[in-house]
């Protein structure tokens, strides 16, 4: 009797500590968790956005995409294959594990011209889409302060919900909320509230998969309140670890295109 009441003060203990230990995660980690989740070296992919405007009406944008991990950091370039009004136009995107602004171009066959995407300018929807040039960018952590609010469930999903407040005043979203999957560290959804901390948009993640080994967002739905649009984007073909050459990533790349 003694060694079975010894066992279950052990029990008792044993899940205390445990629940204690997840209950003093911070805010912060939560975020780095996502931020550092494995992506695999490399991920080749189909990308399909359609734009849905507040009539039902659609319009439909086939891209491939191309990813790589170059240490900490990870680069990443788009191109638009259909339709014809934007066909060759390409996007890419380097961003940096050390916390510095990402670095950002466009391609404009119409020009034939790379841009470099300003800071002022991160605040612009890309391409017609309910997404910006900076949500198209992989934020750090320490760029804002994190709190977690709650716990909440989200499609079956248990989620811690965390409060993200930029440290930069100028930033135009004045914050974000994040529900994000306890031990998967997937964001399952995302408000973001414009300078005014008036409601703008959310981001909902409707599908995703492990594929070789890592969680990938296959599906995700941006919609626009303040403007009654949305932007789905539906991931297909994916393939990661086949191997992309470092020299993908350029102006040059971009400019020439996929052959």
């Amino acid at each position: 009797m003694r060694n079975t009441k010894v066992s279950i003060i052990a029990l008792l203990l044993t899940t205390m500590v445990i629940g204690f230990a997840q209950a003093q995660i911070s805010g912060l980690q939560v975020m780095e968790h996502v931020y550092n989740r494995p992506t695999g070296p490399d991920i080749q992919s189909e990308l399909t956005m359609t734009l849905i405007n507040s009539r039902g009406s659609t319009r439909v944008r086939e891209i491939k995409q191309f990813i790589k991990k170059f240490g900490n950091d990870e680069k990443k370039i788009m191109f638009f294959m259909y339709p014809a009004d934007v066909k060759n136009t390409s996007f890419m995107n380097w961003s940096y594990g050390n916390g510095k602004d990402d670095d950002m171009w466009i391609y404009l066959p119409a020009l034939k011209k790379t841009k470099r995407i300003s800071s002022d300018s991160k605040s612009n929807y890309f391409m017609g889409s309910d997404f910006t040039y900076d949500d198209l960018g992989d934020r750090h952590p320490s760029e804002d302060t994190h709190r977690i609010l709650r716990e909440e469930t989200v499609n079956g999903e248990d989620c811690y919900v965390v409060e993200s407040i930029p440290k930069d005043s100028d930033y135009f979203y004045s914050r974000t909320m994040t529900w994000v999957v306890k031990g998967e560290w997937i964001g399952m959804k995302r408000e973001f509230y414009d300078e005014d901390g008036e409601f703008l948009k959310v981001l909902t993640v409707k599908d995703y998969e492990k594929i070789n080994g890592y969680w990938v967002i296959k599906e995700m739905k941006m919609y626009n309140e303040q403007k009654d649009h949305s932007t789905l984007m539906q991931l297909n073909n994916v393939r990661i670890g086949e191997g992309i050459k470092d020299s993908q990533f350029t102006e040059r790349m971009m400019e020439r295109g996929i052959r």
